[in-house]
């Protein structure tokens, strides 16, 4: 029988709450599916910062090398800054592990209702690649005269041919195993930002030429935010910067209903480090303790996870489970128009799982 270690990090706020809901699905899968998790959780996030100063000792990453995947919950707190925050646990394993494609899907599911008008289920159906590792958010600048009425603030992003080059084919194989539309645009912001942006552009445009049978686009950030909102249904696979891809991610979710529903994989495509597999939403202090939180986009994450691991059956039950339970519309979460609290809406999706000999 197969075993995975798992390095969990709950975090903070919904996210400990949205961690437990996707281990106790992915304890019931493995179970019907005949394999072994075994979980080891680290406390790291604001609550340890607050206590030792930092978001994660400094030999983290070493804990964590061993593990076949790692699966965060979500991390922030309002008396932390959020760059420390992102800088101190998200930043150093996505880049520590070359987790350099950040995949996002987003569908707009049976039973949920997009913001926008009279669009069917299913006609939303596409997937935000981010670079991860370089672009906007490079460590890169400083601050001097600190405090003074001539204080100087340089933030740097730093892009790479070989790192864009990567994401972009990463962007177009993702295209081709889908196997719908085939289709990848390109979001930049080339006109204002000559040179890094201008770089990813014809590095674009060099390997779209390896892959005749996709078809392609490029837009700037501002019409790519625009065209999302008034045809979302024309996109399929975006690819973009670290930046730029953070936002348009955040309007995808939206459009399909709800930051809750929205999964996220940080990818390291060589199998040399673990990847590791989050909610995209924040951990959300307001509703912390609440029982309110809406924890499918953690489970959809557990079941990239299991996807990625090889696990495809599991994998498939858990998104058919989802499916299901959202087609019904009955003890919905708060946040797509139901009242149901986290644990009913894990316990409904639970009893909808399949097994192996389904």
């Amino acid at each position: 029988m197969k075993r995975y270690a798992i390095a969990v990090i709950p975090g903070d706020g919904i996210g400990v709450e949205v961690t437990r809901s996707a281990l106790f699905i992915l304890e019931r899968v493995a179970r019907a599916f005949a394999f072994n998790l075994d979980f080891q959780e680290f406390p790291w996030g604001s609550n340890f910062y607050l206590k030792h100063g930092v978001m994660m000792p400094p030999d983290g990453l070493t804990h964590l090398r061993t593990a076949h995947a790692i699966f965060l919950g979500a991390v922030g707190d309002p008396r932390i800054p959020d760059h420390v925050t992102l800088g101190g646990l998200l930043l150093p394993i996505r880049r520590g592990f070359q987790q350099f494609a950040n995949v996002r899907p987003s569908v707009l599911f049976p039973g949920v209702r997009s913001p926008l008008r009279e669009k069917a289920p299913g006609s939303i159906d596409c997937i935000v690649v981010r670079e991860n590792t370089e672009g906007e958010y490079a460590p890169v600048g400083g601050r001097v005269h600190t405090g003074s009425s001539g204080e100087v603030a340089i933030q740097t992003a730093v892009f790479t041919r070989w790192g864009i080059e990567r994401i972009i084919r990463f962007a177009f194989d993702l295209a081709l195993s889908r196997g719908k539309r085939r289709k990848v645009t390109s979001i930049t912001k080339s006109n204002a930002q000559g040179f890094g942006m201008g770089l990813w552009d014809e590095v674009f445009q060099k390997v779209a030429l390896e892959f005749p049978q996709i078809e392609t686009e490029s837009l700037l950030i501002d019409a790519a935010c625009m065209k999302l909102i008034q045809r979302p249904e024309d996109f399929d696979v975006l690819v973009a910067s670290n930046l730029f891809g953070d936002i348009v991610s955040e309007i995808t979710a939206a459009v399909t209903g709800s930051l809750g529903l929205a999964p996220s994989a940080n990818i390291n495509p060589s199998g040399e480090f673990p990847s590791m597999f989050e909610p995209v939403h924040g951990s959300a202090p307001d509703i912390a303790g609440s029982g309110r939180a809406n924890p499918i986009a953690a489970i959809l994450a557990a079941q990239m996870m299991l996807d990625s691991l090889g696990e495809k059956e599991a994998a498939r039950s858990i998104y058919k489970a989802v499916t299901e339970y959202l087609s019904r519309g009955e003890d919905l979460p708060p946040d797509i128009g139901g009242a149901a609290s986290t644990e009913q809406v894990t316990k409904r999706i639970e009893t909808l799982l399949g097994r192996k000999d389904d």
